[in-house]
């Protein structure tokens, strides 16, 4: 068994709003209800006599042959706990399903020093874990190019967040040595790292095990946590074996307990179920669920009871059949747009091919070769000629934390068919060389 951080450990990591809030005075309660011989006159809860759905079918794609449709059906127990009021870190029933795949997927045992809190999508734990453990004015290490959509809760918090290079390998570990190594003796050093490792939003990168195993020697080194955010950990489609996680590769560290892992359910079963997972050591999933039990009680109990009956019906073994038929569609996808980008835009962009995700990278050439200047920017470009002829992408800048200028494109190839796709690109091309003069 790998040697856990003790609960005082994290004392110090903890944000003063954190430390300030109570745990909800009723639902700390709910466990004693399970008690034999308790009769409880505790929670307001609704009485389910009262709700009018008897029974839940769900018909799906068999993992296996897709051709063939599966159907289950959630009543009596399973029902009742999906109506009610269900405990803040979820739904027990479910939760035990979530450890058994996290095992199996990363090799993390239970009773280990860390669990599993189910929030309403991956978004909801990162944005309350973020707020558990920054206080206002904190520095904090943000990998570069970054998902633009974690920005606004480090911003509202005025934090100072420090730009990690990365590269298409992952984050550049020796860029990240240099930024610690060289940290303002008088400033506080950053508590947390955060980084999307698998076919990272914007980028597309994939990290290798190796960039990995040296951010988590620096983490240890400089005393600092890392938020794995992982919504595209099952659409890697690269051809070298999947790189392991975080959470899986600090248990070569003499001791566990400095990442903290969000998975999504989105991306392979339903964004619209919004269910993610947050897997870490309990003193920071205490502090997120005390969030929680104050903010929205829990995640919707009807789409956990939903989620569970579909995945325990199909067993883990075909969940990884249907994540692995996911992420050759979304290959296929990939293929495609790989193959109009080089037939529509070699020699006016540069990319790495994605290994995982759903996301192009691409900087854009913008001038004649040789005639180069200063920094080249997308925005303008993006937000102007490709929006008259018809084609909506992002502009690099929206993923630097600093929001500088670059020429760098982000598109997405998750959802157009492949004559729209070359539309698209085609329109690109034709926007690129209106800006050369061509």
């Amino acid at each position: 068994m790998p040697k856990s951080l003790p609960p005082e450990y994290y004392t110090a990591f903890l944000s003063d709003a954190a430390k300030a809030r109570k745990p909800s005075p009723i639902r700390g309660l709910y466990p004693l209800e399970a008690r034999p011989g308790m009769i409880s006159l505790l929670a307001g809860k609704p009485n389910a006599a009262t709700f009018p759905l008897t029974s839940v079918q769900l018909r799906a794609r068999s993992p296996t042959d897709p051709a063939q449709e599966l159907t289950t059906e959630i009543t009596g127990k399973a029902l009742a706990d999906g109506l009610q009021y269900g405990p803040t870190a979820g739904l027990p029933a479910f939760l035990e399903w979530i450890h058994g795949l996290q095992q199996r997927e990363h090799g993390r045992a239970k009773g280990e020093g860390w669990r599993i809190s189910v929030g309403s999508g991956s978004q909801d734990l990162i944005h309350k874990a973020i707020l558990a453990l920054v206080n206002p004015g904190d520095s904090v290490l943000i990998e570069s190019p970054v998902y633009a959509g974690v920005m606004p809760t480090f911003e509202s918090l005025h934090c100072d967040c420090v730009a990690v290079p990365t590269d298409s390998q992952g984050i550049n570990s020796s860029s990240l040595r240099s930024i610690l190594e060289n940290w303002p003796a008088s400033k506080p050093k950053p508590k947390v790292l955060y980084t999307v490792p698998y076919g990272g939003n914007p980028t597309g990168t994939t990290a290798t095990k190796e960039r990995r195993q040296e951010v988590l020697a620096l983490a240890r080194e400089y005393n600092f946590l890392i938020l794995e955010d992982d919504p595209y950990y099952y659409l890697y489609f690269g051809n070298d074996p999947r790189p392991p996680s975080y959470f899986s590769l600090e248990q070569e560290l003499p001791e566990v307990g400095r990442v903290i892992r969000f998975d999504s359910l989105s991306k392979i079963l339903s964004s619209g179920m919004r269910i993610g997972f947050a897997s870490g050591p309990d003193a920071i999933l205490n502090a997120i669920d005390m969030h929680t039990a104050v903010a929205n009680l829990q995640s919707s109990s009807l789409s956990q009871a939903i989620a569970h009956a579909l995945l325990e019906s199909w067993g883990y073994d075909n969940f990884m059949a249907h994540t692995h038929a996911v992420s050759q569609f979304y290959k296929e996808k990939r293929d495609v747009f790989e193959r109009l980008m080089n037939k529509h835009l070699n020699g006016l962009a540069q990319w790495d091919t994605p290994q995982a995700g759903m996301f192009y990278w691409f900087k854009l050439q913008l001038s004649p070769p040789g005639q180069e200047g200063a920094e080249e920017d997308s925005e303008s470009l993006i937000r102007t000629k490709a929006l008259e002829k018809g084609v909506l992408a992002l502009p690099g800048t929206v993923f630097l934390p600093d929001g500088g200028k670059t020429a760098y494109v982000r598109a997405a190839f998750s959802l157009l068919d492949e004559p729209d796709v070359e539309k698209a690109i085609v329109r690109l091309r034709e926007a690129v060389l209106e800006s050369r003069g061509v």
